[in-house]
Order: C-alpha cells, then sequence, then structure tokens
C-alpha cells in the first residue's frame, strides 16, 4: 500500500506569514527593558536591534538558498543530514522536541494562560489553560494543512494589528520626550556584546518556515521570498517598536520597567490602554503557538521517513495528507512540559541548544558549494563573507550564553547529548 504524500497547497503569502509568526512572539513586548538595561543609552539600543535585525536577516539568505538546494519536508533538518550527517540531523530533531520546540511552546503556551486568565477572571490554573490551549492548536492542525496555516495566519494578522496600534499610537500621541543616554564607554560597548542574546533570542524563529517546504506549491521560490520578506518586515518592526518605547519612556524608563508595551500603552491612554496591549501580547504569544504547532511536526515526520524515529510519526493521514501522529506527539510533549512546571528552567537553556545548530547550518552552505555548482534560484548576496558573519554571530551567542547562564546550559547540553546515546538504536533498526 503506497504512503499518502504531504499536499502542496501553501504559497509565497502564507510563507511570509509563517516566517513571522516564527520570529513575533512575547518577545518584542518584554526584551527592550532587557536591552536597555545592558546598553543604557538610546543610540546604543537601536544599534543592538539593528545588529541582530542584520544578523537574522544574513541568515534569511542562507536558508533561502539552501531552501533552493533541499526544497524537502523538515528543511533545517535535511540541511543538517545531507551536509554532515544523518546523526547530526537526528541530533537536531531530538533537541528539538524534547527542549527547544516543545519547551519553548509550553512557556509562552503559560505565558498567554497568564494574560488570558487576568484578563478575564476565569478561575483556573495557568497550565491547565495552556494545555487545553496547545490541545486545540494540535487538534486544528490535524485537520489539514491549510486549516492550520489560515489559523497562523489569522492570529499573525490580529498581532500585526496590535503592534500597529502600539506604533502609531506612539508617534502621534506622545509628545517628545528626552531619552536619558549614556555615552558610549568601555563598560558600554561590554553591554552591548551582552545585549544581543535577548535580541537575537527575539529575532528567532524564522528558520522554522523550512520545515513545511514539502507542502509549498514550488518551494524554490515560495519559501525563498517568504524567507527574505517576512524577515526584512520583522526587522522594521521591531526597530519602530524600540523606537516608540525610548520617545515615550526614553532610555532610563525602558530600563526601568519589565513590562515596555504595556507601559507605554498605560503612559498614553491609562490602564485601558494597558489592558488593551495585553490583548494584543496574548493575541501574540497564541499565534507563535499556532506557527510552532504547524511547523516544527514536520522535523520528526522527516525522520521517520528516514527511519530514524518511530515508524508511526512518518505516517500521513489519507485524507488530510498531513503527519497526524508527529503534530499529536509535538502536542502531548508540549502539554506535559506545560503541566510538570519545568518551562521556566527549559526556556533559559534553548537558546544555546538552538544556535548550535544555526551555526552548523549556516556552514553547511560551505559544504554544499564545495560538493557542486549553485543551482539555479536564490543565491546568498555576498557569500562567502556574509555566510561566516552569520556563523560566526551563531557561535558567539552560544559562547555568550553558556558564559552567562552555564547550569542551564549545561542542562541543556546534556539532554542534547543523551541523543547520542539514542541515535545508534534508531541507526541499526533502519539498517
Amino acid at each position: 500500500m503506497n504512503q499518502p504524500a504531504l499536499a502542496r497547497r501553501l504559497g509565497p503569502f502564507d510563507a511570509t506569514m509563517i516566517v513571522m509568526g516564527g520570529i513575533i512572539g512575547s518577545g518584542i513586548f518584554i526584551n527592550p527593558y532587557v536591552v536597555a538595561r545592558q546598553v543604557g543609552s538610546a543610540p546604543l539600543i537601536i544599534l543592538a536591534w539593528a545588529a541582530g535585525g542584520v544578523v537574522a536577516l544574513l541568515g534569511a539568505f542562507v536558508y533561502a538558498e539552501l531552501a533552493t538546494l533541499r526544497p524537502e519536508a523538515g528543511g533545517q533538518y535535511a540541511y543538517l543530514r545531507d551536509a554532515w550527517h544523518p546523526s547530526v540531523a537526528f541530533l537536531y530533531g531530538w533537541a528539538l522536541l524534547l527542549v527547544v520546540q516543545s519547551g519553548g511552546m509550553a512557556a509562552v503556551a503559560v505565558t498567554f494562560a497568564r494574560y488570558a486568565i487576568e484578563l478575564t477572571g476565569i478561575g483556573v490554573a495557568d497550565w491547565v489553560l495552556a494545555s487545553v490551549t496547545l490541545l486545540i492548536l494540535t487538534a486544528i492542525n490535524v485537520t489539514g494543512v491549510r486549516s492550520g496555516s489560515n489559523t497562523q495566519t489569522v492570529l499573525m494578522l490580529l498581532k500585526l494589528g496590535a503592534i500597529g496600534a502600539l506604533i502609531v499610537a506612539g508617534f502621534l500621541f506622545a509628545g517628545r520626550s528626552a531619552p536619558t543616554t549614556a555615552p558610549a564607554s568601555a563598560t558600554s560597548l561590554i553591554g552591548f556584546f551582552a545585549a544581543l542574546t535577548p535580541v537575537m533570542f527575539a529575532y528567532g524563529g524564522w528558520q522554522t518556515a523550512s520545515f513545511i517546504a514539502a507542502e509549498l506549491k514550488d518551494p524554490r521560490r515560495d519559501l525563498a521570498r517568504g524567507l527574505i520578506m517576512g524577515v526584512s518586515a520583522v526587522v522594521a518592526i521591531y526597530l519602530a517598536v524600540n523606537l516608540v518605547a525610548l520617545r515615550v519612556l526614553g532610555s532610563a524608563g525602558l530600563a526601568a520597567t519589565t513590562t515596555p508595551a504595556s507601559t507605554v500603552m498605560r503612559t498614553l491612554f491609562g490602564e485601558p490602554g494597558a489592558r488593551l496591549i495585553a490583548v494584543g501580547i496574548a493575541v501574540s504569544t497564541l499565534g507563535f503557538l499556532a506557527q510552532g504547532m504547524l511547523t516544527a511536526p514536520r522535523v520528526y515526520y522527516a525522520m521517520a521517513a528516514d527511519g530514524l524515529f518511530f515508524r508511526s510519526v512518518g505516517s500521513i493521514h489519507p485524507v488530510t495528507r498531513v503527519p497526524h501522529v508527529a503534530i499529536a506527539l509535538q502536542g502531548v510533549v508540549a502539554v506535559i512540559i506545560a503541566a510538570s512546571g519545568t518551562y521556566e528552567q527549559i526556556l533559559a537553556y534553548v537558546v544555546a541548544t538552538d544556535f548550535i545548530f544555526f551555526g552548523l547550518t549556516g556552514a553547511a552552505l560551505f559544504i554544499f558549494r564545495r560538493r557542486s555548482p549553485p543551482a539555479e534560484g536564490f543565491r546568498t548576496p555576498g557569500h562567502p563573507v556574509t555566510t561566516m558573519l552569520f556563523t560566526a554571530a551563531c557561535w558567539i551567542v552560544v559562547g555568550a550564553t553558556v558564559i552567562r547562564s552555564p547550569r542551564d546550559s549545561i542542562i541543556g547540553l546534556l539532554i542534547l547529548l543523551s541523543g547520542i546515546v539514542v541515535y545508534p538504536m534508531w541507526n541499526s533498526r533502519r539498517a
């Protein structure tokens, strides 16, 4: 009996929305204050976000070319498998399921639940509402890639509306403030490099769009366009949000609050403004969850198709044409983590683990270019210099995270390395 194939039902607009949905979660509403505390002066705050945007755009260039070379299900998984070794790709999928994706989704689900409970006053525990939310999104994505993509797109447009309202309100209704700035000193420069960690975390997530390459109508064209347009739009949005925060609060005021978006709206419109942006943050986190539930299961499907995971995870539903078992697996693992209460610790070591594979994927382009001439389609501008800059930036982020949070980073790396013990079992079964 022939296995049904994944359905190619998504276009360039879907790809762009998925790219933006994978990046914009709750980070841009919160992380600006972390950066402000590290660097202090308004010019350096903007420079840090601009530098992070440049790195993200360089990464989008690399992934756009890789998409033309390997337009397959799993995206980044396929790049690592074909460039390095199936064991490296397996470790990536292993870390994605146990640390990066599931842990991040669990933390964001609880963030959504806390905002929803505060806004509605419903008397349930945050982990209960988080679990129910994850199960609902699992059910939506099991019904088909189009329904999952439509849900993600609607939530993406709603969160763009909320961010747009914040930006417009800041520029139209705020009087010109006099931001407190600090001169660029040695301490400020050291803080600048430290500030890149939360900036890069806020920009992360665009790579997950590559997971659904096999369900795009023309992956070589659509994914490349979606990556570049989506990341470029997010860079512009992030810079605008930070400019608004500095205009309304000043650099000192931004550093003094842990909820910058709410503080901006409260300053402009009082408590109704703060509640309005709280709704926007809740919608934004929900949209991030919808994007993760849509994209990540395609990696586990690709692992199973390679014989490196449970065979059932590689099955395609004959009617909906989606990897329904892989989607259910992602939902269940995220629910378990959300209910366990360990999500905060897991989120702390997501960055170190994730950026290891960012760096390996950037280096993969050198391997593909050396093996054969570049294929027709998108070519990375400025390669090899731009690709080297992206890869080096990824390793710098890993090193900075390990130095700043050694215990949590080691825990994440140990979970990653446990895949080395498991891989021979799956490899022998495949043989």
